[in-house]
């Protein structure tokens, strides 16, 4: 499937999102937005177990909003674009499936906050991420201020935030951000290895520790509960019957989704 900005493949259970506004460093804008969050949303519905969202140039994964669509817009324009931005970067966050992004270049503003609602990040070695928009008169509003604490240590994410400078894939991998820094070239290649992995497993089973872990810092009661219901939902499955015949017979598992 593709659409103006945002190509869409899928194989081997695996779903490739990527951005494709080079010439704006893939900023999204109004239709850009729109397309990302048809696609997020589409995958409830579909049988896909990893996704992946990247970019089609190794200079840059999203720059972020693109200002100079919003030149001129009223308040009322910018508050309905910020509410359809709210409704993409949600859309990515609550993805049921694993998400990797694969981040090249320039990942800057709302950029580094759509690998941020991602949950892996795998990154090449010319990564440059930044949460900029102090240094443009306002703050982050997809997530970032509140997501960046929770890869980062607190201390750090602070000054990262205070003073909106651009980082290097070096410092950010020191700081603990991605999951892998490789050479550009090989950013691909890795995510889709590490989403082999995932695939390979039970679906259900994956999706609900991704589930049970987005919710870890809920207060213990509550994470308990939703952790036992979670449990009981996937130990009701097919593939938990699978998982234990495939054991006991010595081959590998073929599990279905059910």
């Amino acid at each position: 499937m593709e659409y103006i900005h945002v190509s869409y493949e899928y194989e081997e259970k695996i779903a490739i999102v990527t951005l494709n506004r080079p010439e704006m460093r893939h900023a999204f804008n109004t239709d850009m937005a729109k397309q990302l969050l048809t696609v997020f949303q589409s995958f409830n519905e579909q049988p896909v177990r990893v996704v992946i969202l990247t970019s089609s140039t190794e200079d840059a994964f999203c720059s972020g909003a693109d200002l100079k669509e919003r030149k001129g817009m009223s308040e009322a324009e910018w508050t309905k674009q910020h509410h359809l931005f709210e409704q993409m970067f949600q859309a990515v966050a609550n993805c049921k499936q694993p998400t990797i992004a694969a981040i090249n270049g320039y990942t800057l503003a709302g950029g580094f906050e759509l690998a941020l609602n991602m949950d892996l990040i795998v990154a090449g070695k010319n990564t440059k991420v930044g949460l900029t928009e102090v240094s443009r008169g306002i703050m982050p509003g997809g997530g970032g201020a509140r997501l960046l604490p929770k890869r980062i240590p607190l201390h750090i994410a602070k000054e990262w935030l205070f003073t909106g400078r651009i980082v290097s894939a070096e410092e950010a991998q020191n700081a603990g951000l991605f999951n892998r820094i490789v050479e550009s070239e090989d950013v691909m290649s890795t995510a889709i290895e590490l989403a082999e992995k995932m695939a390979g497993n039970a679906p259900l089973g994956v999706q609900g520790v991704k589930k049970v872990a987005e919710v870890s810092s809920l207060k213990a009661s509550e994470a308990f509960r939703i952790e036992i219901e979670t449990y009981n939902e996937v130990i009701s499955s097919e593939d938990r019957m699978e998982g234990i015949l495939a054991f006991n017979e010595k081959r590998k598992p073929n599990f279905i989704g059910r």
